[in-house]
């Protein structure tokens, strides 16, 4: 079985319904249905048994057909064995219909409203990968790991994560409540939201004293570009405002990033790393594994960087952060990473929809599968005092590939982090103040990557992001995660 090319360069994601069109732009290159997919010859299945199999199935669609309650169409019946068939491999895999393939186009195209949620079926709930940066949701104080249990005050228990996505669908401008279970703190929380168009800005930036500051939000395919802009406005920026008059050090933030293009992880990575591998894909067919290198270029010219990550941080995120850790060019500051380490193909088949099968498992420089595992930063650092014993990784979820095949070794502590690590603490202080977007004093891990990186450029900590603490917890107020 061949694949090509194309279809493998844009398909490294963290897999889940979106209500809006960011995520979606992740599925670039879609072609027609090779035909080596229609039969692997390869396959040794007894075809006896395969036989008595199809029979079964044909057995149980007539029983179904004619004992159930009210009258259900064949094309139900069949497009819930389907859906069944690759939704049950792995998280990650899932078969659309026509319809829903035309609802994955209108998301792409922004013409819907939506709440900005990226989320996830996980044994029949759904739940909050990441909310995207500005947008009702990320405005309102939903975070990762959030349980949604109703919409506009109904269940949502027992639909299917595509039927739970359509109920919180609309027309922009239109009103939506949301109930959903927090596991940090075990509280029910309600949020009233409006519909949006979903604009995704894909890089910000900021000039901290000495410091350039870069947020990615996913990885799409102007992203690099976006980034070589930001940074080059930055390098003008310090030209004329910074003491010295130049950038020292660089702060990659991929928190709460789920991902998206394998093409542009590796662009980013390319930007900073001057050779060596970046990352390698292998699949179920050798033939089809491949490895991206370095190529000599590096727009920070040597400066230290700093990466933020968090468990949003998936897919994409992990192969740029793995890439610069395995290569010591950057130092990991934050939580552990979400632990999806698959590529997926989307394959149309026909009119008929399309399918989102896990192909590959990718690997970082040292040859490791991050699948199921993550990536586990250097400087530990939690968003808030809270995040102690929650978690919500890859890990979590039901019938997740397994990790094989890559370096089992266990992984040597760095021996070249600089002396100020040791001093960082590992949370903020219980009355540190809720995080605001809007005032990067109150960002916890992004102040400590500040500390780092000053003292290992001896600049000084930029003044304006200096806070005081808050006198007081306030339990009861919904915050927002450190990650938007």
């Amino acid at each position: 079985m061949t694949f090509r090319k194309g279809m493998l360069l844009g398909t490294a994601f963290f897999a889940g319904a979106v209500l809006g069109p960011s995520a979606l732009h992740t599925f670039s290159h879609i072609t027609s249905l090779p035909s080596a997919f229609a039969r692997d010859t390869s396959s040794h299945d007894n075809s006896a048994e395969t036989v008595r199999l199809l029979t079964l199935f044909g057995t149980v669609m007539d029983v179904v057909k004619s004992e159930y309650v009210h009258p259900v169409s064949d094309k139900d019946l069949i497009n819930n064995a389907l859906d069944g068939m690759v939704g049950n491999l792995d998280p990650h895999s899932s078969f659309m219909t026509a319809s829903q393939f035309k609802d994955m186009q209108t998301e792409i195209s922004g013409k819907f409203g939506g709440l900005g949620l990226q989320v996830q079926d996980e044994s029949g709930h759904v739940r909050v990968v990441s909310p995207i940066d500005d947008t009702p949701a990320a405005k309102a104080g939903i975070q990762p790991g959030d349980f949604i249990t109703m919409v506009d005050h109904k269940s949502i228990d027992g639909l299917t994560l595509d039927q739970a996505v359509r109920k919180m669908r609309g027309d922009p401008g239109t009103s939506i409540n949301l109930t959903i279970v927090r596991p940090k703190t075990g509280k029910t929380l309600n949020f009233d939201l409006k519909r949006e168009i979903i604009h995704v800005q894909i890089v910000r930036s900021a000039l901290y004293g000495n410091t350039a500051y870069l947020r990615l939000t996913e990885f799409d395919d102007d992203l690099e570009t976006a980034m070589h802009a930001a940074y080059r406005k930055l390098e003008a920026d310090a030209k004329a405002h910074a003491p010295g008059g130049k950038i020292t050090g660089v702060i990659l933030d991929l928190r709460s990033n789920p991902g998206g293009k394998l093409d542009q992880a590796i662009a980013v990575s390319d930007d900073f790393i001057k050779d060596g591998e970046i990352v390698s894909i292998r699949g179920r067919h050798p033939e089809n594994n491949q490895r991206w290198d370095a190529r000599g270029t590096d727009i920070t010219g040597g400066l230290p960087i700093i990466v933020l990550t968090n468990g949003g941080s998936a897919s994409a995120s992990e192969i740029v952060s793995g890439a610069l850790k395995d290569h010591r060019r950057a130092i990991i500051l934050g939580e552990k990473t979400f632990g999806k380490g698959s590529v997926q193909t989307l394959i149309p088949v026909g009119d008929q929809g399309a399918i989102r099968l896990t192909t590959a498992r990718y690997y970082t420089p040292s040859g490791r599968s991050i699948q199921g595992l993550g990536i586990t930063p250097d400087i530990p650092v939690a968003e808030t005092h809270e995040d102690d014993n929650f978690e919500y990784r890859e890990a979590d979820l039901s019938h997740i590939l397994t990790n094989i095949g890559g370096n089992r070794t266990t992984a040597q502590p760095r021996t070249d982090l600089p002396p100020i690590a040791k001093s960082i603490p590992k949370a903020p202080p219980a009355n540190w103040p809720n995080f605001d977007p809007a005032k990067p004093a109150t960002d916890f891990q992004l102040q400590q990557a500040l500390k780092v990186l000053s003292a290992m450029t001896g600049s000084a900590v930029p003044t304006q992001l200096n806070v005081a603490t808050a006198p007081e917890k306030h339990e009861d107020t919904p915050h927002k995660s450190a990650a938007h």
